[in-house]
């Protein structure tokens, strides 16, 4: 049975959108953040787009994530430099700090900048931490160690750093809030209407893209490879006493994450490594073992057995790197592609629509360099 997520299970007002028929400029495969960021772009400039997605607008990853909004990708960044280099891992952080900025602009209340932070279960994570903290600052980005933690953590976790820039999403509200601009600059918007693999062909108009993340495989079967399905578990609480986390907190490389909600709410996902082989699935629903696992971590963050009002799964595209794809696909001159976050779709997922959009329209942003689906076809 799908689940169903604590931002997907509120009431949803309806986007007032329909699509047309004929030829159009564009058609986006997708609606969530990439889609509607994609959807955006194009249509302010005056190209007639439609956007078809297989079920609702933010019904798939982007409305079923922890609404984290973190600079940078999945990897670290000593990782990114050593595998990219230096100037192309401050390239990939500092488009997603614009980024950030254009979600802050756009979100109508719907981004917080709490800031988060990142904490160590052993030593030897946290020296990699404060490893990553200044060379971070050598660059000129906000990181800070964190020098004492509050009792709760500090009976769990070594230590840990602080990223003043990032935020927390009301992920739904923010990428609705995109669908409903887009729609007003002129986009035409399609819910519940899947695409077999064959129809792309048949699409028309001048462009395709291929905006779905985890389900880029199910679409374009020559990347298989490249993106693999990840599911990822959450789950959220019944209201609990206190402020105890103000901000984001992401442990053990980001197998553990949890945030308070303004509400009082804990939201909290992760240990999938403790079964790394069941969570390689596009399939959408919660397992015993993953879910009895937060429960435990909730418990002793709570310091007590948590109340659990929503229990969900969603999926995302992993990729052999942990850099997204965004270009055209490889053999296919009029498809491109978007997806393949490892996990970091909020901030990079919205990047990349923008990048595709302007390649779309004739620009040649730098960034999307970083991206091309050709370098894992090369490899």
């Amino acid at each position: 049975m799908p689940t169903r997520s604590y931002w997907l299970a509120r009431p949803m007002a309806p986007l007032a959108a329909g699509i047309g028929r004929g030829p159009v400029d564009v058609v986006i495969v997708g609606g969530g953040v990439t889609g509607c960021a994609c959807a955006l772009t194009l249509s302010e400039q005056g190209l007639r787009v439609r956007l078809l997605d297989a079920g609702a607008v933010a019904g798939g990853a982007s409305g079923r994530n922890g609404g984290f909004a973190l600079l940078g990708g999945a990897a670290s960044y000593p990782e990114a430099r050593a595998t990219l280099g230096p100037a192309r891992a401050r390239m990939l952080w500092q488009l997603s700090q614009r980024a950030l900025e254009r979600i802050e602009h756009l979100a109508q209340g719907a981004f917080r900048r709490t800031g988060s932070v990142r904490l160590a279960a052993t030593e030897a994570e946290l020296a990699a931490l404060r490893g990553e903290c200044e060379a971070l600052r050598a660059d000129g980005f906000a990181s800070e160690c964190v020098e004492r933690l509050s009792p709760a953590l500090e009976r769990l976790f070594a230590g840990g750093c602080a990223h003043p820039l990032d935020g927390a999403l009301d992920p739904v509200r923010f990428v609705r809030g995109l669908a409903r601009r887009a729609v007003r600059a002129g986009t035409e918007i399609g819910e519940h209407c899947p695409l077999e693999p064959a129809a792309l062909e048949a699409l028309e108009c001048r462009a395709v893209v291929v905006a779905v993340d985890g389900s880029t495989a199910v679409l374009l079967p020559e990347l298989a490879p490249f993106v693999v399905a990840t599911r990822g578990q959450v789950l959220a609480t019944e209201p609990v006493a206190g402020r105890l986390f103000p901000r984001p907190h992401y442990a053990r490389g980001g197998y553990d994450y949890w945030r308070q909600l303004p509400n009082g709410r804990l939201l909290l996902g992760g240990r999938r490594d403790r079964s790394p082989a069941s969570e390689r699935t596009r399939v959408d629903e919660t397992t015993p073992l993953i879910q009895g696992e937060l429960d435990s971590l909730a418990a002793a963050l709570l310091g007590a057995p948590p109340v659990v009002s929503h229990r969900w799964s969603g999926c995302w595209g992993e990729t052999p790197d942990r850099l997204p794809l965004a270009g055209r696909v490889p053999g296919r001159e009029r498809v491109w592609v978007a997806g393949g976050y490892s996990g970091h779709g909020n901030v990079l997922g919205f990047a990349c629509g923008e990048l595709v959009a302007r390649a779309i329209l004739g620009e040649q942003p730098p960034e999307l360099a970083l991206f091309d689906p050709r370098r894992l076809r090369a490899a």
